[in-house]
C-alpha cells in the first residue's frame, strides 16, 4: 500500500468521510501535502470544484492505474492503447472513485468509462453515423428530423467519454467543436422556421460550457417567439455532479419552460452528490427526465432497471426513454437482443407505478427516429370487441360502442363542432401513418422508394 493509500485509509477511519470525496492518487495532491489535516483541506477546497475535476480527468492507462490501484499486464496495456488511439479516454476523478476496485471487471461504472479491446470489433452492420444526424443537418449543428423540433449541437466536450456513446465519431475531434458563428447560423435557421417550437440542446454536454456562454445561447433562443420549449441533455449529474452549482441553477431558472434530461444507467450512479445536484435543479422548478441505454453486462436485468427507476422517481426524475444500444462502431459488445428490452418493460408495466416506466425505443438506423418497442397487450379484435391481456396474463374483453358517429376532419376548423377550437395552431403536412388516417388527405398507400413491383409497373408503362 502506498503512503498516499495509508494516509487516505487513516483519514477515512478518523472522519468517516465517504470515498466519493477523496482524491484518488498522489498526483492529485500538491507537493506540500504531508499530513491528514492538509489532505482534508485539499478535499474541501478542490474535490467539489468541477473545474478541478476536469483538469484532473484521467486520460491515460497509466494515470488510471495510479488513481485506482488497478493494474494491467503489458499485453492488456498494448490493446488498450490501440483503443484509445481511436476512441479517446477521459474519466472524472469523481466517477472513477465509484469503481469497485476489488471487482472492477464486471463493475458497471468501470465498464461505462474505461476502454475495452472489444471496442475494436466492428460488425458488418456497424455505422459511423447510424442515426444519419449529419444527413438531416440543414446547417452545421442543427439536426432537423421531426416536424416541430430540432436537435442543436452546441458543444462537443463531455465531462467523461462514455464508452457506449453513439457519437463516438466526434469525441475528441477538434474539428467538431461548434464555433460561435455556427451557433449563430443555428439561431438563424430556427428563426426562419416558425414550425420549430421545441429546441433540444445537446453535444457533447451543454453544461461543459461556461455559465455566461450558455446564458447567451438560452437568451437568444428564448427571444425567438415560436420557440415554446427549450430542453438540455446533460450527463453532468451522473459523472460530474459538482457542475450543478447555485450560479448555474440561478441562470437556468430565468428561461422557463426549460426541461433537462440526464443519463443514469445504473443505481450505483445515484450517489449523495448526484442526489444533491438533482435536488438543486428540481427545486428551481426544472422538470427532469432520464434517458437510459440498455447495456449488456451493465443493466440488462429487470431487477437493476426497476431499482434504477425507483431511485430516479424518488429524486424527482421521470424515466423517459430506455434506448436499445445504437449501431455505432465500437458498441457491438454493449448490445442486447431487443427481446431483453421487451422482457424488462414487461417486468415493469403493472408491477410498478405507471409514470416510472420508461418507453423502450430503437432509434432507427438511417434517421428514422425513435420507434417504441413495447409488449403487446392487444390479442385480437373484431367489429365490436377488443380482446386484451393485462400484466398478470388475465385475458379480458372491451366492448366497442354500438353506434359511433365519427367526426370527419376536413381541416376547416372554423366550422368544427368540437368544443376545442384551435386558435393560431401551427399547420404542417401530415406524414407517415398519420397521412393514411387523415380524412383530409387522399393518399391510400405509402410505397418505399425503389420498390421492385412499382419499378416494374413504370417499366411496363414506358
Amino acid at each position: 500500500m502506498s503512503d498516499f493509500s495509508n494516509k487516505r485509509a487513516k483519514h477515512i477511519s478518523k472522519s468517516q468521510t465517504s470515498t466519493l470525496l477523496l482524491p484518488q492518487s498522489e498526483n492529485d495532491l500538491p507537493d506540500d501535502i504531508t499530513d491528514e489535516e492538509n489532505t482534508s483541506d485539499i478535499i474541501n477546497q478542490n474535490w467539489q470544484d468541477w473545474r478541478w475535476q476536469l483538469r484532473h480527468s484521467i486520460k491515460s492507462v497509466e494515470q488510471f492505474e495510479r488513481s485506482t490501484g488497478i493494474k494491467f499486464t503489458a499485453d492488456q496495456k498494448q490493446e488498450l492503447e490501440k483503443v484509445i488511439e481511436i476512441f479517446p479516454l477521459s474519466i472524472t476523478p469523481y466517477y472513477a472513485s465509484l469503481i469497485d476496485t476489488e471487482s472492477y471487471a464486471n463493475d458497471p461504472v468501470f465498464m461505462q468509462s474505461f476502454p475495452s479491446a472489444q471496442e475494436l470489433i466492428v460488425e458488418s452492420y456497424d455505422m459511423l453515423d447510424p442515426l444519419s444526424e449529419d444527413k438531416d443537418s440543414p446547417v452545421h449543428g442543427i439536426t432537423h428530423r421531426y416536424p416541430d423540433r430540432v436537435l442543436f449541437h452546441i458543444s462537443n466536450t463531455c465531462a467523461m467519454y462514455c464508452r457506449h456513446c453513439t457519437r463516438k465519431r466526434k469525441v475528441g475531434d477538434s474539428d467538431s467543436i461548434p464555433s460561435r458563428k455556427s451557433i449563430e447560423e443555428g439561431f438563424a435557421y430556427i428563426r426562419k422556421n416558425p414550425i420549430i417550437r421545441d429546441v433540444l440542446l445537446s453535444g457533447g454536454d451543454p453544461f461543459l460550457l461556461s455559465d455566461e456562454y450558455l446564458d447567451w445561447i438560452l437568451k437568444e433562443l428564448r427571444d425567438i417567439p415560436h420557440v415554446e420549449v427549450i430542453r438540455i441533455g446533460t450527463r453532468t449529474p451522473v459523472v460530474l455532479p459538482y457542475r450543478i452549482t447555485d450560479s448555474l441553477v440561478r441562470m437556468l431558472s430565468k428561461y422557463h419552460p426549460l426541461w433537462i434530461n440526464t443519463h443514469f444507467n445504473h443505481p450505483r450512479e445515484m450517489t449523495t452528490s448526484a442526489r444533491q445536484a438533482l435536488a438543486k435543479l428540481a427545486d428551481a422548478g426544472i422538470p427532469l427526465g432520464n434517458q437510459s441505454v440498455l447495456l449488456a453486462g451493465i443493466n440488462d436485468c429487470p431487477r437493476i432497471i426497476k431499482r434504477l427507476i425507483h431511485q430516479l422517481v424518488k429524486n424527482r426524475v421521470r424515466p423517459y426513454y430506455l434506448y436499445q444500444c445504437d449501431l455505432s462502431k465500437g458498441l457491438s459488445h454493449f448490445r442486447t437482443p431487443v427481446g431483453k428490452g421487451v422482457e424488462i418493460i414487461e417486468s415493469l408495466i403493472g408491477h410498478t407505478s405507471g409514470f416510472a416506466v420508461p418507453t423502450y425505443v430503437i432509434d432507427a438506423p438511417g434517421g428514422g427516429g425513435k420507434i417504441p418497442v413495447m409488449p403487446n397487450y392487444l390479442i385480437s379484435l373484431s367489429t365490436n370487441k377488443v380482446v386484451l391481456r393485462n400484466y398478470e396474463g388475465v385475458i379480458t374483453t372491451y366492448h366497442e360502442p354500438d353506434s359511433y358517429k365519427p367526426t370527419i376532419c376536413d381541416r376547416n376548423c372554423a366550422t368544427c363542432s368540437l368544443q376545442l377550437q384551435l386558435e393560431g395552431g401551427s399547420e404542417y403536412n401530415s406524414e407517415g401513418i398519420f397521412k393514411l388516417l387523415s380524412d383530409f388527405d387522399t393518399t391510400i398507400a405509402l410505397t418505399p422508394e425503389k420498390n421492385e413491383r412499382h419499378l416494374r409497373r413504370k417499366k411496363n408503362q414506358s
